[in-house]
């Protein structure tokens, strides 16, 4: 049996894992990689393995780092399942297909200026028919429910409390040739305790190997009813100064979250009447996969909804959700205080982009940044105070007000990874593998989990391959 760790390896996007075993080989997720435009657009199209030889697929979510790159997959030859949950394939369903039209916008904007500098033009990653077709491929999948999904392999989901539908990825392997048994677990992303709207991880006790995120290593988050007050003072502050506030946001799970909080300081009274727009088809439609799913909601939004008088966590008064092109033109023309929602989360690409551009300059206007911000990304640029910014090809001063709310995070900070890995069995855990974060935060939990006792943590390259 062979573990090869191609993305999200001392780095934050693009997770990607391939295992073989009995001659057969299983992708443990196909997500996008995002960083400088060259390099994500080589990235992404080159696969480091034939993907007609990939025999499927195993999704723990569906966040575009982790599931933004299967349009790809089948695009180059692949035709095997792509196990999710139902919430996850559902939301899959419009995160692909958006993810192919802003692919196919993008390439046109920048192929007229191409055009006009004499440059060939440049053809999209993928494209919302290559999307469409990879929808057949999806086969749902209910936690705690165990399947085969190859000789010798079973897999069972857990909560992961990231995001809606997001799992924790449990395989239970036999190896023909060593007959030997392994019990993986994949962890995703590992979701919070403390959750705005659905119910929090669960804990796992038993492994072989262990291959686990670590985002958020080397830090601690706010709690989230901290990121609420800090949102309430970030509103309230711009709106004295007749400002806008303009929250890039990830359409899948923070947009939620943040106009659920909304609607509970609205509810309450404790912010001005401002008309807030949800300016992203992708969060529109994701917004009523949240609505189909109020089996995951939490406690939480249970109480408020039976004691709030509102029907509804993702809906209150002068709250708007935007998917036609006209009308997101027209925000450019507001002169009142608002509150814009926008994706992407890290500014990299979407109707984000023309808001900032439109906003960015004006000193009454605040930028809230509420998602992590990937190294080379437009957001993390503005947040590391790079002044001008360019947006669309163009330059741009960075004149508004900046603020950051890392409380919002979905994912474990450095407490609950901990907790977390703490639950399993360390005299049968064998390996325990380091991904999905940057240096500082990798290396910081590592050593931590080695002082709680994991002699063996691994922090693998990328490429970097592991025989059993």
């Amino acid at each position: 049996m062979r573990l090869t760790f191609y993305g999200a390896t001392r780095e934050v996007t693009g997770s990607m894992h391939l295992l073989e075993v009995n001659g057969q080989r299983i992708l443990l997720e196909c997500g996008l990689y995002q960083g400088r435009r060259a390099e994500t657009y080589r990235r992404n199209l080159d696969f480091p393995f034939d993907p007609r030889e990939i025999d499927c697929v195993v999704l723990s979510h569906a966040h575009i780092d982790h599931s933004g790159n299967l349009p790809n997959l089948v695009k180059q030859g692949f035709t095997g399942n792509i196990w999710a949950t139902a919430a996850t394939r559902n939301l899959c369903v419009y995160m692909l297909l958006d993810s192919g039209h802003i692919q196919e916008k993008d390439v046109e904007y920048l192929n007229k200026r191409r055009r006009r500098q004499g440059k060939p033009p440049l053809e999209p990653l993928y494209t919302q028919a290559d999307a469409r077709d990879t929808l057949p491929y999806f086969v749902a999948v209910s936690r705690h429910r165990s399947l085969p999904i190859a000789d010798g392999v079973r897999l069972t989901y857990y909560n992961a409390g990231h995001i809606l539908g997001s799992a924790f990825v449990e395989l239970e392997i036999r190896d023909f040739d060593t007959g030997r048994q392994w019990r993986l677990v994949f962890s995703g992303d590992v979701g919070r305790k403390e959750l705005a709207l659905i119910r929090p991880p669960e804990f796992l006790q038993e492994a072989d190997i262990l291959i686990m995120e670590s985002t958020y290593g080397d830090r601690l988050h706010g709690t989230y009813e901290d990121a609420r007050r800090k949102l309430e003072e970030v509103v309230c502050r711009t709106a004295r100064r007749g400002g806008k506030v303009i929250i890039p946001a990830f359409a899948i799970g923070r947009t939620q979250e943040l106009i659920y909080h909304l609607n509970q300081l609205d509810a309450q009274g404790d912010i001005p009447p401002l008309p807030v727009y949800v300016d992203s088809p992708l969060a529109v439609n994701a917004t009523d996969v949240f609505r189909l799913h109020p089996e995951e909601w939490n406690q939480e939004v249970r109480t408020f909804l039976e004691e709030g008088n509102r029907r509804s966590p993702f809906d209150f008064p002068r709250l708007e959700y935007i998917r036609d092109v006209r009308r997101s033109k027209q925000l450019n023309f507001l002169n009142e205080p608002a509150i814009i929602v926008s994706a992407s989360g890290m500014a990299e690409n979407g109707r984000i982009l023309h808001h900032l551009r439109h906003n960015i300059e004006n000193p009454a206007n605040t930028l809230l940044f509420v998602s992590f911000q990937a190294e080379h990304t437009l957001g993390r640029k503005i947040l590391d105070g790079v002044n001008p910014v360019r947006i669309l090809g163009e330059e741009y001063s960075v004149r508004a007000q900046v603020e950051q709310i890392d409380g919002y995070s979905a994912h474990a900070d450095q407490a609950d990874l901990l907790e977390w890995a703490g639950r399993f069995d360390r005299r049968r855990l064998q390996h325990l593998f380091l991904v999905h974060g940057e240096p500082p935060a990798i290396h910081t939990l590592a050593e931590k989990l080695r002082e709680q006792g994991h002699p063996r943590v691994e922090v693998p390259a990328r490429g970097e391959s592991y025989t059993f």
